[in-house]
């Protein structure tokens, strides 16, 4: 995606766009944008082939669905709206520029709604999703009602966006595509810079060349949060400061400007000591457990001190966070093992969650089942990947899910599951989705602790597993958040 084709943020508002249809409304960033323009009273229409978890949600805010593509869907609109998930040659594409309608990215039209707000956009090669979570409960906490839209929802919560009255708009801003140098930000946080979405930028250079383009973009009266842990933040920090931006540094390092001291973690959550220009901010506690964890929240408590926030609501909130679906979620017990499902794909993200789900298992075994995400980055990083499988205690891992890609004789899982330094008997290649169940079941025992993570599909495996592990006991078994499980056909790629 080339963003120089694309609108910048600036004075267009979502107002201005009239009747908004989205074409693939049903994944996680496109329906989240719905809820933000239905919230907003804005009418909207979106099209879509399967029917998404959330399209209940956008037709009970007044949201039209259309189940099918077709040029009648566009009757009566003026603004169409895409993600880089949709080909150029979609049909409603083509119709859109045939009838000469205004036709935006995702990342335009949410540049739209933000403008006239002071925008806090969250970007990384990590933790995304959940560190746009833990600044939006922040905000939340200390009342200033923030707009939002993250890339997941909020446990417990159930929404991944909100029209807020305050000055505040809190956004995932996505390097994957470029389209996260659209934005003009007041607040820009970077939670790390490590390779890859290599197939857009070439080289981990490139890739840190975005990142500061990026944090450029930043408002001269806002500021740049980064990590000082991180050795691509770092270097960032160092390169803006050099420029004469206003940067902020968080972490355990000794020169960061929100020190972190004592962190801990366990199965109960991470606790840490803050402290800035001398200033003891006291302890910070999360319920959800991971170092990883600890310095996302970091982000947050800096970002809401610089903002002028109460430290006790950064504190409150973060003491409450309940986790984001698909990061760390617990889907639920059956026959005495314990499901847990995790979206990690690249290698540093799935060993953090590795070593997190370990401390979990405690005495038990863990057993992952993991989906790889696009073939590419299986390719690159496959000794990586194959190191943090290695974690586990056992594996059972399914073809790499790649819409669109060309795999090559030798390539995705079957190169990868050779790769894995596990013993022959603890690891195994499975290639049919409904056959993973019967594997795993035969594989864990009480006590263990099991993870899909992965590609996005893999999602809807947890719930098939606990099926699995309940049919063991003739359904007699101490099951809890067990459903009925659909198949990998109901998980295409999510068009947000």
């Amino acid at each position: 995606m080339n963003t120089a084709q694309f609108t910048p943020a600036g004075t267009m508002t979502a107002e201005d766009l009239g009747r908004i249809h989205l074409i693939g409304v049903g994944g996680v960033g496109m329906s989240g944008l719905a809820r933000l323009f239905l919230t907003r009273g804005l009418p909207v229409s979106g099209s879509e082939l399967r029917e998404w978890p959330s399209l209940a949600g956008l037709r009970a805010l007044g949201g039209t669905i259309h189940m099918t593509h077709e040029a009648a869907n566009l009757d009566g609109v003026d603004t169409v709206v895409y993600s880089s998930a949709i080909p150029q040659d979609h049909l409603e594409m083509v119709e859109a520029r045939r009838r000469g309608l205004r036709v935006l990215h995702r990342s335009e039209a949410l540049a739209a709604a933000m403008t006239g707000r002071r925008t806090v956009a969250v970007a990384g090669t990590h933790g995304k999703t959940t560190t746009t979570s833990m600044v939006t409960m922040v905000l939340q906490q200390a009342g200033t009602d923030p707009s939002f839209v993250i890339g997941g929802e909020i446990s417990e919560v159930g929404s991944g966006a909100h029209h807020g009255t305050g000055e505040h708009f809190v956004v995932e801003a996505d390097e994957s595509d470029r389209s996260f140098l659209i934005y003009r930000p007041y607040v820009s946080i970077i939670t790390n810079i490590e390779a890859d979405h290599l197939n857009t930028y070439g080289d981990l250079a490139s890739l840190e060349a975005a990142f500061a383009d990026f944090a450029r973009l930043t408002d001269p009266d806002g500021f740049i949060v980064t990590c000082a842990d991180d050795p691509g933040g770092r270097r960032l920090a160092e390169t803006l400061r050099a420029e004469g931006r206003r940067v902020w540094t968080y972490g355990e390092s000794p020169d960061a400007d929100l020190r972190l001291s004592g962190m801990a973690s366990s199965a109960r959550g991470v606790r840490y000591l803050a402290e800035i220009d001398g200033r003891s901010l006291g302890e910070i506690r999360l319920p959800v457990p991971g170092r990883h964890m600890g310095l996302n929240s970091a982000s947050a408590v800096l970002a809401a001190y610089l903002l002028e926030l109460p430290v006790e609501a950064a504190e409150a909130a973060l003491g409450a966070f309940p986790g984001v679906r698909r990061r760390f979620e617990r889907k639920g017990v059956a026959d005495g093992v314990l499901v847990y499902d995790e979206y990690a794909y690249h290698p540093t993200s799935m060993t953090l969650a590795l070593q997190t789900l370990r401390e979990v298992a405690g005495e038990g075994r863990l057993i992952v089942v993991f989906q790889p995400y696009r073939l590419y980055r299986t390719r690159d990083l496959q000794a990586e990947m194959a190191a943090a499988l290695g974690i586990a205690d056992e594996l059972v891992l399914l073809e790499v899910f790649g819409p669109g890609e060309l795999r090559q004789p030798g390539e995705g899982s079957v190169a990868l599951v050779e790769a894995v330094p596990l013993p022959a008997d603890r690891k195994v290649f499975v290639e049919a989705w409904d056959d993973v169940p019967a594997e795993v079941a035969r594989r864990a025992r009480p006590g263990d602790v099991v993870v899909t993570m992965g590609a996005p599909p893999i999602s809807l495996m947890g719930d098939q597993l606990l099926d699995a592990l309940l049919a063991r006991t003739g359904g007699a078994g101490d099951a809890a958040a067990v459903g009925t499980g659909v198949g990998p056909d109901g998980a295409a790629t999510p068009a947000g």
